[in-house]
């Protein structure tokens, strides 16, 4: 059973840092690294060095935590394979939270909230929030900023996320702001999210486009062989 005083690891892999945490006694020991490529190198060091600060073992913790997506999509697989790894051997639960509502976790009470991430590729990864009565009101989506538009009973709304780093035009303004361990472990600690099991664990992706722009480059490069 998920408490206030339950012990959670959090783990955050979905973009080039990689962001862990112990939440214990209403206290987050964290850690944020801008390690790039070396996500899976790192990550269970960094883990046991978590666990040595806060003087417990993977087997006192209440729960695991991990960053759902969308995000990156190998590092949300590295951070989905590290915690049912650990999950699976200490009986521990899961407990998934998309990114995107971590975003908005960040922004303040208001009628209509654009969550809005980084995507490359010239996309983003966005959702809209009713962050007064913690809804969302749209689906998981990716796509251009252009492609962005408000709800259709929505006259005014304001934005948060990384993608307010970008130069791009976005339909609301909003600030460049992202998540941290404590703003999971409070969403994990909420009871809206469901734990399960490490048979169980799944991401949002919302597309794979990882594979399939590599398969476009194999089709052009197998068009350019025969042409």
């Amino acid at each position: 059973m998920i408490s206030s005083e339950s012990r959670l690891l959090i783990i955050d892999t979905s973009t080039n840092y990689l962001s862990l945490g112990i939440h214990q006694n209403g206290y987050t020991h964290s850690i944020y690294e801008a390690v790039g490529a070396k996500q899976s190198e790192l990550i269970l060091p960094r883990i046991q060095q978590l666990l040595d600060t806060a003087s417990l073992t993977l087997a006192q913790l209440d729960a695991i935590v991990y960053a759902q997506g969308p995000g990156a999509f190998t590092g949300l697989r590295i951070g989905l394979g590290v915690a049912t790894g650990l999950a699976l051997p200490n009986n521990l639960p899961l407990i998934g939270i998309p990114c995107l509502d971590a975003v908005a976790a960040l922004a303040p009470s208001q009628p209509c909230v654009l969550a809005a991430t980084d995507a490359r590729m010239n996309e983003l990864f966005f959702a809209w929030y009713d962050t007064q009565n913690h809804k969302r009101l749209s689906d998981y989506l990716v796509g251009s900023a252009s492609s962005i538009q408000l709800p259709a009973d929505q006259h005014t709304a304001i934005g948060i996320g990384n993608a307010y780093a970008l130069d791009i035009i976005l339909p609301v303004s909003g600030q460049n702001l992202m998540p941290g361990e404590q703003e999971y472990a409070q969403l994990a600690l909420s009871g809206r999210y469901i734990p399960t099991n490490a048979a169980h664990a799944s991401l949002h992706y919302v597309r794979n486009k990882i594979a399939l722009t590599a398969a476009e480059q194999a089709a052009r490069r197998a068009a350019g062989q025969t042409a």
